[in-house]
């Protein structure tokens, strides 16, 4: 067995061709979460409408995307939908894959931040004469935002990371611009090893991201707490 190549890996840690991969695989995370969170919060408002027929759709729809792996997903919309009169490219397959199962995942998160603000907040925006729409963005919205961030957080560094999924398809993100390289060079462990420090990386830059904003949510949370009974 073949010992661990120093030179190499130091070599991929700075090689161009992966680092572009890099960039890929942020834009393939960014775009489905805004995605991910339109269509999440629209299935959120059903889920909450009162409407079986509304709710039964986001129930299937959640059901569909949440039971069944993102890995197959990928696969039945790249290979299956062309047999269906559907074809979409690697990059369309990839995004529209990850942005309607990431819509799936967040819109239990909505729903859950949503549900969480208590009635009461809602009849005395009612009561005050404002529209549904305002009540909404101005009342529970961000209310249910300090609920949301932290595991919206969690949601984005689980995404990056399923990215690499997408090389099943072909699509050039870090994963698969990293298996190009070891089929030339055949120098897996050290290609392996580099393409783990860069996720890590970017999974830690990420929890610095998070971190602010979780507390900046947060914090009129705690003020209302520390104010006396009946002033919050």
């Amino acid at each position: 067995m073949a010992a661990f190549n120093v030179d190499a890996f130091a070599h991929y840690l700075v090689n161009r061709y992966l680092l572009g991969g890099i960039l890929v695989t942020l834009w393939l995370t960014f775009l489905p979460i805004v995605a991910g969170l339109v269509l999440g919060t629209g299935l959120a408002l059903m889920r909450l409408s009162g409407r079986a027929w509304l709710s039964g759709i986001a129930r299937f729809y959640v059901w569909i995307f949440r039971g069944t792996p993102l890995l197959v997903q990928l696969v039945l919309i790249y290979t299956g939908l062309p047999q269906l009169g559907l074809k979409f490219g690697v990059v369309a397959s990839a995004l529209l894959s990850l942005s309607l199962n990431e819509a799936a995942y967040l819109s239990e998160i909505l729903r859950a931040g949503l549900s969480a603000v208590p009635q009461g907040q809602r009849d005395a925006a009612a009561a005050l004469g404002l529209r549904p729409w305002t009540v909404f963005a101005k009342v529970i919205w961000p209310q249910a935002m300090r609920l949301i961030i932290p595991p919206l957080g969690n949601s984005v560094n689980g995404l990056l990371k399923a990215t690499s999924l997408a090389s099943v398809i072909s699509m050039e993100e870090l994963m698969r611009r990293g298996q190009v390289l070891m089929q030339v060079n055949f120098e897996v462990l050290e290609v392996y090893c580099v393409i783990a420090l860069y996720y890590l990386a970017l999974t830690t830059l990420w929890d610095l991201v998070q971190a602010p904003l979780e507390r900046r949510f947060s914090r009129g949370d705690a003020m209302s707490k520390a104010l006396p009974r009946g002033e919050a």
